[in-house]
């Protein structure tokens, strides 16, 4: 079910609770600790950016308040320049990202009157709050992209000059991929569905009749998130739901039961207990389609037969792809796979589905493996696909080279030179900037030696 990802929901909980607490430091209640030129920085602030990137996964250290001052410091002088080169905010992005974070926290406190009373400011206010972090965020970005942009594109000179000046050991390692081509064969999907939707028919009339939504819920529902839970999802924000989903569930009235709907996860069942505006708590029972071992024997004799025609000659593997391949991504090229992010042709190990890797791994290049139970790329986990898969090349791993990996390498060089523009950027506007550094943070070890010239005079 793509309700909320619970891990982004405790991550974005974590970071924003921190501006309720933030005011509390080294029994200082709140003070400027930092004047970067028209810009200032608040020990609230501050506190505010440890804790966010502490839920965000950060790996931070003892150093991590003077890591984060330092950041915090830097992106004050690309803010600074964005405003004078007169850069736009984003604001659909802005606007997409603040219905985001507020979707998100309402949800997970419960509706607006929780995210209220936490906090102890109003809904307003906060938007207000977090709309100029935001468009700050954005401005600031955009002068970085602007500074990396007036970088030259990068020449085959270039690239050779890099290479010439960098040790072997230091190279990048490309690591090892694999070309493959497929040939895929689908169960009998509407049969299975068929199926689903006469369990929860039956499943709706035991509740019609007076069985309680929630018991069969904990019997029955495949989503082992709610299940627990009488299927019970809590007060959330339609947004993060499947539209489907949140359609069906907005147009119910509370204690009236769905019919069956169908999303990406599979088919539900939904009973709504209460709606607010534009978020609602429901029931739901999750129901995904089985598929039978007469599925799997059918597709893999099928794939059998296909697989032999090709080891007999009797037909080449691509022309056997168009025929019988009944994946649209793949048929059309002659069962050539291609990573859907990317679209190259090459897959590292960790690119590929793990039934995939087994079935190649150790295959020669050419050979042709049995047929194997797999998963395709479409939904949130994928549906299950039968298949045969040929290995069409192995790149071992090496050091990155001029003849093999000129496009990676290219990047490379492109990025350090943005990179250092970037650093020579702040590197100029500390020097010419009026900076102050409260002394309370004389101790800390920032990366630029240039930041101990700001500390204010006691």
């Amino acid at each position: 079910m793509r309700y909320f990802n619970k891990t982004i929901i405790a991550a974005v909980l974590m970071g924003v609770c921190a501006l309720a607490s933030a005011q509390k430091y080294k029994g200082v209640v709140d003070k400027t600790i930092a004047v970067v030129g028209n810009e200032f920085i608040t020990i609230s602030g501050l506190e505010d950016e440890v804790q966010i990137q502490r839920a965000q996964g950060a790996m931070m250290g003892q150093n991590e308040r003077c890591e984060v001052l330092e950041n915090f410091m830097a992106s004050k002088l690309f803010l600074m320049q964005a405003r004078v080169d007169s850069l736009n905010v984003n604001k659909d992005v802005v606007s997409a990202e603040l219905t985001q974070r507020l979707d998100q926290v309402r949800t997970a406190m419960g509706g607006d009157e929780g995210v209220e009373e936490y906090f102890k400011k109003p809904i307003y206010k906060l938007r207000q709050e977090w709309q100029t972090q935001l468009e700050e965020n954005s401005l600031t970005q955009q002068e970085q992209q602007e500074i990396a942009k007036k970088i030259p594109d990068v020449t085959p000179y270039d690239v050779k000059k890099y290479l010439d000046s960098t040790d072997v050991e230091d190279l990048p390692v490309i690591p090892i991929k694999y070309k493959m081509s497929q040939i895929c064969i689908y169960p009998d999907r509407e049969a299975a569905a068929i199926a689903v939707k006469e369990r929860l028919l039956s499943i709706r009339e035991r509740i019609i009749n007076g069985e309680k939504f929630a018991t069969l819920a904990r019997l029955y529902s495949e989503d082992p998130g709610s299940a627990r839970k009488g299927g019970e999802l809590g007060m959330a924000s339609k947004s993060i739901f499947w539209p489907v989903f949140s359609d069906a569930a907005m147009s119910l009235k509370p204690g009236i039961i769905s019919q069956t709907v169908e999303t990406p996860d599979g088919f539900h069942l939904i009973e709504v207990l209460e709606k607010k505006g534009d978020m609602f708590n429901a029931r739901h029972i999750l129901l995904k389609p089985r598929y039978t071992a007469e599925d799997r024997e059918k597709a893999f004799h099928k794939l059998d037969s296909i697989r032999t025609a090709i080891l007999d000659s009797s037909i080449t593997f691509e022309l056997a792809a168009r025929f019988y391949s009944e994946d649209p991504a793949t048929r059309t090229n002659g069962g050539q796979m291609s990573d859907p992010g990317t679209g190259s042709a090459y897959f590292e190990i960790d690119q590929l589905k793990p039934e995939d890797y087994q079935a190649v791994r150790d295959l020669k290049v050419g050979e042709i493996s049995e047929p194997i139970e797999s998963l395709d790329n479409e939904g949130r986990n994928g549906n299950l696909v039968y298949k045969i898969v040929r290995l069409d090349k192995i790149v071992p791993a090496h050091p990155a080279s001029f003849e093999n990996d000129y496009t990676t390498l290219q990047g490379i060089v492109q990025n350090k030179s943005q990179m250092e523009a970037i650093q020579d950027f702040i590197s100029q506007k500390i020097r010419e900037t009026h900076i102050v550094i409260d002394p309370m943070f004389k101790d800390c070890e920032f990366s630029r030696k240039e930041w101990a010239e700001k500390f204010k005079e006691q």
